[in-house]
């Protein structure tokens, strides 16, 4: 295994303290890819002339691939029928070296397989076949538990409302004796509260549901402020709100804190939801507190949501990424990744800003930050303090926006997003050993320089490239009638 220079993933991908069990919906999914250039006579739709197909695990079965692709041991329970689509489904699962002896085969229930036809990259149309497992069958797949409950060092619930993770799980897991984490990602996560699950993984849908109301149009601070609820009306211990392009808020022992996830397009997200739960259960059996785990998941949801299709991330895909740019950290993950660099013996450069539109002013500052040291932390304001800032209309572009760009340039090593208008309390917690400014200001007229200086740092003011900022670019496109007024 390749080092990842981060302890944490280190730490993870170190694991191999026993199996992790998987239960859940098995699906299979199929792709079907094309090229779509003409209508078709028949109806107004795309004529695709189909170049690919390509079979792939879905669903708790993806959630396993993922595991074990993460370097886990594996043991898995579902169903699927006795037809082609399970045998295939149950071909690729033992092929990555998955346990699939818990895997009950149905004569009169088919395999659930979703296809999706795409062209382009840009899905046109998808299909469903299957059906929720009866009684019967459920109890077929809750009879495989108990031993499989046995030396497993955490156990993940898949549960899709598809009768393989239903009432008769639900019971047979509540009779056995459990010792392990257990993680439910459910879409009806009330079912599993008397479980009292160690962590649970609603979507923004989903925690709308169970708060009965909507998240607003700021859902980070609504799902910052609704832990207590959320933690209480499903007796979990730990939930992580799940909120795409916005990363995660996790409530667990402490106060909240926050994954930031790299923006991605809609369409590559197809199983990121799946390989954030694993990875958030894989670091729970190593060991890992909540909010260390979500952060682990959030690394390998970022790998899957860059290429379309059922994403896995690999170990090798995990460590590639981590060297290949910047990671988005909350505040806490930050501040124990700096340590490790500066135990290092690395020099740390801190700077700020809203960097709404990103324009080459910003990059050639950027780029004579990092040459002041070994590591370049950028701290974007969030999108309120950027109105106080900046005024109304302002920011152009949300704050996950504008910190998944910067983390994308080759200079920037660790970017956060902050809420204050300025930087001090950030600056206090990291102690940066150079604060470097942009733009045409003196040390003394920055408020954070007594705080730099406190602390044994230095602050140094970079070169102004002139006319290059945001608010020129704005006027220019007002100017030239391609913004609003």
């Amino acid at each position: 295994m390749t080092a990842s220079h981060d302890a944490l993933v280190d730490r993870v991908l170190a694991f191999r303290g026993g199996p992790v069990l998987v239960v859940g919906d098995l699906l299979l999914d199929s792709w079907i890819a094309g090229r779509a250039e003409r209508i078709s006579r028949e109806a107004p739709a795309p004529v695709v002339q189909v170049s690919a197909r390509e079979d792939v695990p879905g669903g708790a079965a993806n959630t396993a691939m993922n595991l074990a692709a993460l370097g886990a041991e594996v043991r898995l329970i579902g169903a699927v029928g006795a037809d082609e689509a399970g045998t295939t489904l149950l071909a690729l699962l033992d092929a990555a070296g998955i346990d699939t002896a818990g895997v009950v085969r149905l004569g009169d229930v088919p395999t659930t397989v979703k296809t999706r036809v795409s062209a382009a990259g840009q899905v046109l149309l998808r299909f469903d076949d299957g059906q929720e497992l009866d009684a019967e069958a459920a109890a077929a797949v809750a009879a495989r538990l108990p031993w499989a409950v046995d030396g497993c060092a955490a156990i993940l619930v898949c549960d899709y409302g598809m009768g393989a993770a239903g009432a008769a799980v639900r019971d047979a897991l509540g009779t056995v004796e459990r010792t392990a984490p257990l993680v439910v990602d459910a879409h009806d996560i009330l079912a599993w509260a008397p479980l009292r699950p160690d962590a649970i993984t609603p979507n923004a849908a989903e925690t709308e549901l169970l708060l009965g109301r909507a998240l607003g149009s700021d859902r980070i601070r609504a799902a910052q402020e609704a832990g207590d609820e959320l933690r209480r009306r499903t007796g979990a211990t730990g939930v992580i709100v799940t909120l795409d392009r916005d990363g995660t808020v996790v409530h667990g022992p402490g106060a909240p804190t926050r994954t930031l996830a790299k923006p991605a397009p809609d369409a590559n997200a197809n199983g990121a939801g799946d390989t954030f739960a694993a990875g958030l259960t894989l670091a729970l059996a190593a060991g890992v507190d909540l909010h260390g785990a979500a952060r682990f998941g959030q690394l390998a949801a970022d790998v899957v949501v860059r290429t379309p299709g059922t994403g896995v991330c690999t170990i090798a895909d995990l460590t590639a990424s981590l060297s290949e740019g910047a990671r988005m950290l909350d505040e806490p993950a930050l501040v124990a990744v700096l340590a490790t660099e500066r135990a290092a013996g690395k020099r740390i450069v801190f700077t700020n800003g809203c960097f709404d539109v990103l324009h080459r002013g910003h990059t050639a500052y950027l780029k004579q930050a990092r040459a002041l040291g070994d590591v370049l932390v950028v701290a974007v304001n969030d999108d309120e303090s950027t109105t106080r800032l900046k005024g109304p209309g302002r920011p152009l572009n949300p704050a996950a926006d504008r910190a998944g760009l910067l983390a994308e340039l080759s200079c920037v090593d660790y970017v956060t997003v902050f809420s204050t208008d300025t930087p001090v309390s950030l600056i206090e917690t990291i102690e940066p050993h150079v604060y470097a400014k942009g733009g045409d200001y003196l040390p003394e007229m920055l408020v954070e320089t007594p705080v730099v200086e406190a602390h044994g740092g230095e602050v140094r003011i970079l070169d102004y490239v002139s006319p290059h900022s945001t608010s020129g670019l704005i006027a220019r496109a007002k100017a030239a009638g391609v913004a609003d007024a």
